[in-house]
């Protein structure tokens, strides 16, 4: 088994990586990204302000008097559009350099050499060396450090333009899933309350649907034909029909203080932050769960009628085979063939199911917490594809695609512990 388990982790990394690519290169390929929105704005204020511009293709080709090229190249490098597409791709994993600071010199009527202030004092001494330039620190050492390259592009007229910059190796792969365009901040920074936020719901939701319809299953079964049975059914395929989303509407019109009853919040993950300091903890508490029931109703009503239609149709078939006749036959009490025998058979494709369970929980419901306002995980990650925060939007995809390999994993080892006569091999 432990063979299994670590050949399933190894290959963990290519499908990883594969996922990652693909999603990585639509991002950059797709049209209206991050560059051509700031453009698009700032042809847009330059119209306001009377200024003839041209398409943004012409602003991309250098050829409008809204952005210099200096202007534009500064765009392009802010958001790494200045290097090939797989360069970006192994930057963000980490194993490329990353340029951190960078500083433009200009070698004016022949110069060889120049200095520039790197910051805190420090000085870099520039040499050009045929078609490269040489950085060196105070003492004449050849840096580690900074870097330097010729911009081609940019010089001309006898002037020579250098980018010195000073790279490390920072991306997903060190921890660093970069800084959000929309909140100039780090993206682990800006989803870590937000994953808290679905991890609350979800886990929640989960919990209490498998609390819930496992019993309501077995009851089903062993009740399978009566008015129970059928009154229940009715109920949950009625549920089913409804999306959670829409179930959330209709619990909030009823429920939130509109035409009917003024029982339950509008919609939040809790009370203003001015409230919330003010609440002792079994406030809190109260608090929590009182804008919390709503919500978690939403989230788990979508799984709550496939679980308990699951749990009884694996019972129904577990009772009927050889070994539960065999169990009879031989004296067994009632309790003892359902409970130690039949049911644990029957929880085996649950079981096998729960890591798929796991990874739609915990990546967050858009339509949910759109519903209610609450600022979680899914929320965020929708609201990146739309802003086009290309960061935030890979942030969430390698925590999702992480999340949903290791849940596979879980369902694995979920499977072996309720079925021991299941070996990996």
């Amino acid at each position: 088994m432990t063979t299994y388990f670590i050949r399933r982790i190894l290959l963990m990394i290519p499908t990883f990586l594969g996922s990652t690519i693909l999603i990585f290169v639509i991002l950059q390929m797709a049209p209206g990204g991050p560059l051509e929105r700031t453009i698009q704005q700032l042809q847009a204020g330059a119209m306001q302000q009377g200024e003839a511009v041209g398409s943004v293709g012409d602003i991309m080709g250098g050829g409008s008097s809204v952005l210099p090229e200096s202007a534009l190249r500064e765009l392009k490098r802010f958001y790494g559009f200045d290097k090939p597409i797989y360069q970006r791709y192994l930057i963000w994993l980490g194993i490329w350099p990353r340029e951190i600071k960078h500083r433009e010199v200009e070698f004016k009527d022949g110069a060889t050499s120049a200095q520039k202030n790197v910051g805190r004092g420090n000085y870099m001494t520039l040499k050009l060396e045929g078609e490269s330039v040489g950085v060196y620190d105070d003492k004449g050492v050849n840096s580690d450090v900074w870097k330097a390259a010729i911009d081609t592009e940019s010089s001309k007229d006898g002037v020579i333009l250098a980018t010195i910059f000073q790279t490390e190796y920072s991306g997903i792969l060190t921890g660093n899933l970069g800084i959000s365009y929309t909140y100039d901040q780090p993206v682990t920074e800006v989803m870590a309350p937000r994953f808290k936020i679905s991890m609350f719901f979800g886990l929640t939701g989960m919990l209490l649907s498998y609390i819930v319809c496992i019993p309501l299953g077995i009851r089903k079964a062993l009740n399978h034909g009566s008015a129970f049975d059928f009154l229940s059914s009715v109920v949950i395929f009625v549920a089913y029909s409804i999306p959670g989303f829409a179930l959330g509407g209709v619990l909030l019109v009823l429920f939130g203080g509109g035409s009917f009853w003024d029982v339950f919040p509008l919609g939040g993950f809790r009370s203003p932050s001015e409230v919330w300091e003010t609440l002792s903890a079994w406030g809190k508490i109260k608090d929590q769960l009182w804008h919390a029931i709503l919500p978690i109703i939403s989230w788990s009503i979508a799984s709550f009628a496939g679980l308990t239609v699951l749990m009884k149709n694996s019972l129904l078939e577990n009772i009927s085979q050889d070994y539960i006749r065999t169990a009879f036959a031989k004296g067994l009490q009632e309790k003892r063939v359902i409970w130690v025998h039949a049911i644990r058979n029957s929880v085996i494709p649950i079981a096998s199911g729960i890591g798929g369970v796991i990874g739609v929980v915990i990546a967050g419901s858009y339509l949910i917490e759109k519903v209610f306002n609450i600022d979680g995980f899914g929320k965020l990650g929708f609201q990146a594809i739309l802003d086009r925060d290309y960061p935030i939007t890979l942030g969430f995809l390698v925590i999702v695609v992480v999340i949903r390999l290791v849940a596979n994993i879980l369902s694995d080892i979920a499977l072996a512990t309720v079925d021991p006569r299941i070996r990996f091999k």
